[in-house]
C-alpha cells in the first residue's frame, strides 16, 4: 500500500492534495519555492477540516504526518507517489519532471495535475517515463472525487493500475482516459460550455447570473447524478437513445453553437468581471467556498443513496 507521498507546488490544487492525503492517513512531504505559502497550507488545512472531517468520517486530521521541506531532492526521495502542482507550461513542467525524476525512486509514481497539457511531453526528459502520467483533479481536491488518469505514450500499464488502486483508496473516482488528447474530457466540455456563454453574453442575450441559474435549476442538477448521456437516454422516452438521436439528430446541423472563442475584449472582460461581482453581493471568496464546501459535502451523502441504485 503507498504510504509516503511528495507533493510538488502547494497552491490551491497542491494544498488541496495535502489535505485529501492527511485525511487518509498519508504521510505527505511538501516543497514549494515560494516559501510563502507554506503558513497557507496550515490555515487552509484548518479551515477545511469541518468539511473534510465530515465527508470521509474523520473524528481529526493527524498534522504530525505534514512535513513542508527546502528542496525537491528532501521531498522526493522516499515517496511512493508523488504529485505535482506546478503553473501550466510546458518548459517549467518539463524541466521539473526531469529533476523530481533524477531524485525519486525508480518505481514511484510520478503524477501531474495538469489541466491539459500532454504528458508524453511533459515527461519528455524524465527518467524512467514509464511511472508517469496525469492525475488531473478538480476543485475543491480535497472533496472533488474526479481525477483524470492520462497516459503518456511511455506509460506502463502497470503503474495505471497501481494509480488507479491509489487514487481509489483515498476516496476518489479515477477515469481512465484511453490515450493523451490536450485538456482530456472533463476540460474540453467545460471549455465548450464556457465559450458558448461567452459569446451568450458579448451579444448580450443574457447576463452572468441567468447563465448560472440556467444550468443550476436545469441541466445542473440532472448531470450531477448522471451525466450528459444518460439524460439524454431519459430524453428518448421509451426507446432511450436509439428514439433521442432520431428527434434530435437534425438538430446537431442547427448552428446553435460556436465553439470557437470570441475575442475576450476589455467591454466583455468587465461585464463578466461587473456580473460575477454582483453575484457575489458581497461576500468574500472565502466565504462563498465554505458555503461551496458545504454544500459539496452534503450533496455527495445524498447522491451516494442514488448512485448506487442506478450504477450497480
Amino acid at each position: 500500500m503507498i504510504k509516503n507521498i511528495a507533493v510538488i507546488g502547494t497552491g490551491v490544487i497542491g494544498t488541496g492534495w495535502i489535505i485529501r492525503f492527511l485525511a487518509h492517513n498519508k504521510k505527505v512531504t511538501a516543497y514549494d519555492k515560494n516559501l510563502k505559502l507554506k503558513k497557507n497550507i496550515i490555515k487552509e488545512i484548518k479551515n477545511s477540516q469541518p468539511y473534510v472531517k465530515k465527508l470521509f468520517n474523520k473524528k481529526k486530521i493527524n498534522l504530525s504526518n505534514f512535513e513542508y521541506v527546502n528542496s525537491i531532492k528532501e521531498a522526493v526521495k522516499s515517496a511512493d507517489f508523488i504529485q505535482e502542482n506546478a503553473v501550466e507550461n510546458y518548459k517549467i513542467k518539463t524541466k521539473l519532471m526531469n529533476e523530481i525524476g533524477k531524485y525519486s525512486k525508480p518505481n514511484a509514481i510520478i503524477s501531474s495535475s495538469s489541466s491539459g497539457l500532454l504528458p508524453t511531453k511533459i515527461y519528455s526528459k524524465c527518467k524512467f517515463p514509464g511511472r508517469t502520467m496525469i492525475g488531473h483533479p478538480f476543485n475543491p481536491v480535497y472533496l472533488c472525487p474526479g481525477v483524470e488518469v492520462v497516459p503518456g505514450k511511455k506509460t506502463q500499464k502497470k503503474f495505471l493500475n497501481k494509480a488507479n488502486k491509489f487514487y481509489k483508496s483515498i476516496s476518489m473516482n479515477p477515469i481512465m482516459v484511453k490515450k493523451e488528447l490536450p485538456g482530456y474530457l472533463a476540460d474540453r466540455l467545460q471549455e465548450a460550455l464556457w465559450r458558448e456563454a461567452l459569446h451568450i453574453v458579448n451579444e448580450g442575450y443574457a447576463s452572468t447570473k441567468d447563465l448560472d441559474r440556467a444550468i443550476e435549476d436545469g441541466p445542473g442538477l440532472r448531470w450531477s447524478l448522471m451525466g450528459t448521456f444518460l439524460t439524454f437516454h431519459l430524453a428518448g422516452g421509451k426507446q432511450g437513445m436509439k428514439h433521442m438521436l432520431k428527434q434530435f439528430g437534425p438538430a446537431l446541423k442547427l448552428p446553435w453553437t460556436k465553439l470557437k472563442a470570441p475575442k475576450l475584449s476589455k467591454k466583455l472582460s468587465a461585464i463578466i468581471i461587473d456580473g460575477t461581482k454582483q453575484q457575489a453581493k458581497g461576500k468574500s471568496v472565502t466565504m462563498i467556498s465554505n458555503i461551496r464546501d458545504e454544500y459539496l459535502v452534503n450533496l455527495q451523502k445524498l447522491r451516494k443513496k442514488y448512485e448506487d441504485k442506478i450504477r450497480k
